[in-house]
């Protein structure tokens, strides 16, 4: 990445240097920790271009009064060339007034840094594991699948680009009843390909179309060998050929959605290595799961109820609200149990880990954020309790699938959803990709395919794409009229369009909120203003010729403009690259 600073980046140096000013000329004592020192926008923009808490965050530690400290803070930050006033407000938050040389100067570093403008060094490298999607391998991926896997994805980009190494990785539950369930089902469907007549599915199994081709695999590899041997014969063989092609299928379907997982962690072969049993030998050897007794459920009379000693985890050390059972009373492993293992092997392989979740697990957040935490700080290198690793669970709440407002019916190939590939080969994987990323995961969500596709400005998807196809357009048209972009005579460059730029200019600083609150819905929300904002300043043009990109009597003012726009698409580019969405130039 080029050495190129952004303006914010270079005001936190300013904002470092000033402290280190006052520290060498002994105001300030040495040694304050400035880990919470931030600069960025101030919440009302009358107040000035930028704001500092430096005053108030430092006042305390170094034993000032916050104003006073406030105010050699200013003395040293009014020395900056940049700097027009600074200006203490309240108990003392400092305010700053930039010239508009260093909104300008802003334009020509994002035009130095290009698709790195935004790009970070904050992860320091540090390894995140980002587990998503994560469907049971029994059928093709939904759209209850769709937001989750999206969300997860874009996560992962946006770690990247905040300097963390990501590990993108899907679960592969292969181990439970629900897996037995399909083996079941694709037996009905060898049988039918050999001829048989099945009529309905049985209740309780898999009734989609999509297990025909597994059967017919089936049938065409081992004939009519299994048509009446008993289960015993026959389960692992069809559950281990169903479940591949199932992975085939979601595979399939999520790269329709520009979706590769580095990653795919069986659990069958988890609790195959043995990893489930190391995992609660280790916790035993840290007192952290012993034998017990859980009490009897809520509403249930002893004569309903029969207490057995099982296996618990000491959930409640870690805010549980009550010890959770590793095993079944028949020694089989609970799912708790093997989600515990699992993530006991990823904790061992990464620096932080993250999962997306559909909002249905919500009841399980708890109990396994306490097994992490149990896991990752149990010892530290002193053989004392550690600090337990970053792990956090993001809830996605499901899609309700509209069509001018009407619900959609069922898909008739997968049974009993719509699927996913259905929808991305309606409405293309951009728009799919973008809409998933408008409303903060935790909110539920309409998803109607008429509004998705609309060429309005209240499809924030459409808008976007607009913008930088505007912005496109403008540029060929200029360069059609003999125009170049340049950065030579940036000063021409109004309040309106340094508005543009101000706004711009908040891209890195967003990048970094974003990457530390795993939320990259924000991506998407800034380039929706960032849009809003560009084709405001677009739309003066309509009513006052000398606000257009291109002015045909000034060539020094359009290069200017020019730039001014080729700079703001870039930034467009950027952000949609983070949401795996196609930045086009034609609409």
């Amino acid at each position: 990445m080029s050495e190129t600073k952004t303006l914010h980046a270079a005001f936190a140096d300013h904002i470092a240097n000033a402290l280190d000013a006052l520290v060498a000329a002994g105001t300030l004592p040495a040694g304050l920790n400035r880990a919470a020192v931030t600069v960025e926008p101030p919440r009302d923009a009358s107040h000035g271009d930028l704001a500092t808490n430096a005053a108030m965050v430092l006042a305390k530690p170094a034993g000032m009064n916050p104003r006073a400290l406030a105010e050699a803070v200013v003395a040293e930050l009014a020395k900056i060339p940049e700097v027009t006033e600074a200006s203490i407000a309240g108990p003392g938050f400092i305010n700053l007034r930039l010239a508009p040389a260093a909104w300008l100067a802003e334009l020509v570093a994002i035009a130095a840094l290009g698709a790195d403008y935004g790009r970070s060094a904050m992860g320091g490298g540090t390894t995140v594991n980002v587990e998503y999607v994560s469907a049971n391998p029994t059928g093709p991926m939904h759209m209850g699948h769709c937001r989750g896997a999206v969300v997860g994805d874009a996560l992962a980009a946006l770690l990247e680009y905040a300097g963390h190494k990501v590990t993108r990785e899907y679960y592969v539950n292969d181990a439970g009843a629900q897996v037995q369930v399909l083996a079941r089902s694709v037996h009905i469907r060898y049988r039918e390909a050999l001829g048989e007549a099945v009529g309905a599915i049985p209740e309780g199994l898999y009734p989609g179309d999509y297990l025909v081709p597994a059967g017919q695999a089936l049938a065409a590899e081992f004939g009519d060998r299994y048509v009446t041997a008993p289960e015993s014969e026959w389960l692992v063989l069809f559950r281990t050929r169903a479940v591949a092609a199932m992975m085939e299928m979601i595979r399939s379907d999520l790269a329709l959605l520009g979706i590769e997982h580095e990653v795919f962690a069986s659990e069958a072969e988890l609790q195959a290595s043995g990893k489930v049993d190391e995992a609660e030998a280790w916790l035993r050897a840290h007192d952290l799961v012993y034998d017990g007794i859980l009490e009897a459920p809520k509403g249930k009379t002893p004569e309903d109820w029969e207490p057995v000693e099982l296996p618990l985890f000491r959930s409640t050390k870690f805010g549980d609200d009550q010890d959770r059972p590793i095993r079944k009373s028949d020694g089989t492993w609970t799912y708790f149990g093997a989600d515990l293992a699992y993530h006991f092997q990823k904790a061992q392989e990464c620096d932080a880990l993250v999962d997306i979740w559909g909002a249905d697990h919500a009841g399980t957040v708890k109990r396994i954020k306490a097994a992490v935490a149990a896991m990752t700080g149990a010892e530290g290198q002193d053989g004392k309790p550690g600090k337990p690793k970053p792990f956090e669970v993001k809830l996605v709440q499901m899609v309700q699938l509209l069509r001018d407002g009407e619900p959609v019916k069922m898909s008739k190939r997968a049974g009993t959803f719509v699927t996913l590939a259905d929808v991305v080969r309606e409405v293309g994987k951009d728009v799919v990709r973008f809409t998933m990323l408008t409303r903060k995961p935790e909110a539920q969500m309409d998803f109607d395919f008429a509004k998705v596709v609309e060429a309005s400005k209240d499809n924030p998807v459409f808008y976007v794409q607009y913008a930088n196809a505007r912005i496109a357009s403008s540029l060929r048209k200029g360069q059609a009229e003999g125009f170049t972009p340049s950065a030579d005579n940036l000063a021409l460059l109004g309040d309106e369009e340094q508005g543009l730029v101000k706004l711009a200019a908040q891209f890195p600083r967003l990048v970094e909120a974003a990457a530390a609150a795993r939320e990259p819905h924000r991506v998407a929300f800034f380039l929706g203003d960032l849009a809003a904002a560009f084709h405001s300043y677009w739309n003066l043009g309509n009513d006052r010729p000398d606000k257009r990109f291109i002015v045909a009597s000034d060539a020094t003012l359009t290069g200017a403009r020019l730039f001014l726009a080729l700079q703001i698409g870039q930034l467009l580019r950027n952000g949609l690259a983070l949401l795996g969405v196609e930045a086009v130039e034609e609409m």
